[in-house]
This record gives structure tokens, sequence and C-alpha cells, in this order.
């Protein structure tokens, strides 16, 4: 698999997938691009609605590239590559249109906060979650916000602290993190489909004016998740941090 991010349209469902041969990891140029692209759905007012997707079938997404992150060498360089996910956050929240998360397989940290700040996500029995910063001593802090909001904070304090161990779909249904939970791909695509050509038939001041609702009270993200950016930033650049990712 190469690594990409595409997105096209199909009548008035604007598609945005992205793949990484190291389980749809997320680079800092993926980032970019996915930021990008979905400023591009939301500037073609032949879009309704948008669908997030990823290549393959194990893994809807694998968190921060460790291969990136084991690169970072001072604090202006790691800053910048953990505002990849506060940029593409604050870019699905602030939004005009509904964004559905196609989840086929496992997320694994960034890719939780992704699928949180989503507004609609419909799952297979295969895609467990999981947040793994502390155990290679970081910690959630860019996503906290979004994970938090959709989860609620003793569910994210759970999560966050359970490094180990996978959470069932039916944990993230429970929690209001997933909409949907369905047995397979064959599944996934005809309940995505269906709830996406029902979004795109609504009007769309309305639908602008609900998504507004839905995210009122977060305006102070764009100044939060560059601040836990850095956190995030400080973190990685830490000797014992550094050991970690070495053997990773």
């Amino acid at each position: 698999m190469k690594i990409y991010v595409k997105h096209y349209r199909k009548a008035a469902v604007g598609i945005l997938e992205f793949g990484d041969p190291s389980g749809n990891s997320l680079r800092q140029n993926s980032l970019k691009e996915l930021q990008k692209q979905l400023l591009a759905l939301e500037a073609n007012e032949k879009v309704r609605v948008i669908v997030l997707q990823s290549a393959g079938s194990k893994a809807f997404c694998g968190g921060a590239s460790f291969i990136e992150m084991k690169e970072l060498k001072d604090i202006e360089q790691a800053t910048l590559f953990f505002m990849g996910f506060a940029n593409v956050i604050n870019t699905l929240r602030s939004l005009s249109k509904f964004v559905i998360a196609r989840i086929q397989g496992k997320v694994v940290g960034g890719g939780v906060g992704l699928v949180s700040a989503c507004d609609f996500a419909i799952a297979t029995k295969c895609a467990s979650i999981k947040l793994s910063e502390l155990s290679i001593g970081l910690g959630p802090y860019v996503i906290e916000p979004a994970v938090s909001r959709k989860i609620g904070a003793t569910a994210f304090s759970q999560l966050s602290l359970d490094t180990e161990n996978w959470k069932d779909p039916e944990w993230s249904l429970s929690r209001g993190l997933f909409a949907d939970v369905v047995k397979n791909e064959d599944e996934l695509n005809k309940k995505v489909n269906e709830v996406a050509e029902r979004i795109s038939a609504y009007s769309p001041q309305a639908v602008k004016s609900l998504k507004k609702l839905h995210w009122k009270n977060t305006d102070h993200w764009e100044t939060l998740l560059p601040k836990n950016a850095e956190i995030t930033a400080r973190l990685v650049l830490e000797k014992t941090t550094q050991k970690i990712l070495k053997t990773l």
C-alpha cells in the first residue's frame, strides 16, 4: 500500500480517504492533506455530507506515525508534528457539513480523536479502540477535548489509563463514540451509504445551523489544542519517551 490522501464525490456525498502501509497511521504530510482536502470538500457546493474512510480492512487508523515521531529533534519540530492532529480536529468541528466516519477496523491513539471529531461514526465488529499514549511516555492531550466531549470524562479516564487492553465496539457504542455497529464491511458500506444519502437530502442551511449547535462551546479549542500539542511535544522529547520509541 502506498501513502495517500484523496477525495472524490459520489452525487452529493464527498468521500475523503487516507492510507498508509503502517496500519493507516498518520504522518505529518498526510495530516496536512486531510485538512486541505476537508476544506476543499467544504468549499464544494455539490457536496452535502462527507464520509471519512481509510484503506484496507484491518485498521481504520493507527494514530500518529511512530516512524516520524522517532525523528523529532526539537520543540518546534515536535509541536508542528502534533499540531497536525489539532488542525484536523479543529477543521472537522468547524465545517458546515456533517462528517460520517466509516470504521472498518481497529482505531488507536490519534485515530480515536479523529473519530470523536466526526459527527457520526459507524463501525464493524472489528473496530476495537485503544489509547496507548501513556505506555510510550506520552498522553492523549491533543485529542482529549474531542474524546471527552464524545464519551465523557470518566470513560476518557478509563480509556487513557488502560493502555494495554482493547475496548470492543460495544463499549464504544454504549458510550456514544459509535452511533451504530454492524457485522461486516458489506453491512458497513450499506449503512454508511444510507446515512449519507439521508443527510445529503436535508436543507444545507438547516444542517449548517444544527452542526453549529452540536459544536457549541468549542471555539476555545482554537487555542486549547495548540497548547496541548506543545505539552505532547515536550513529552516526546523526554529521554524516557525517546528510549521507548527506539524499541518500537
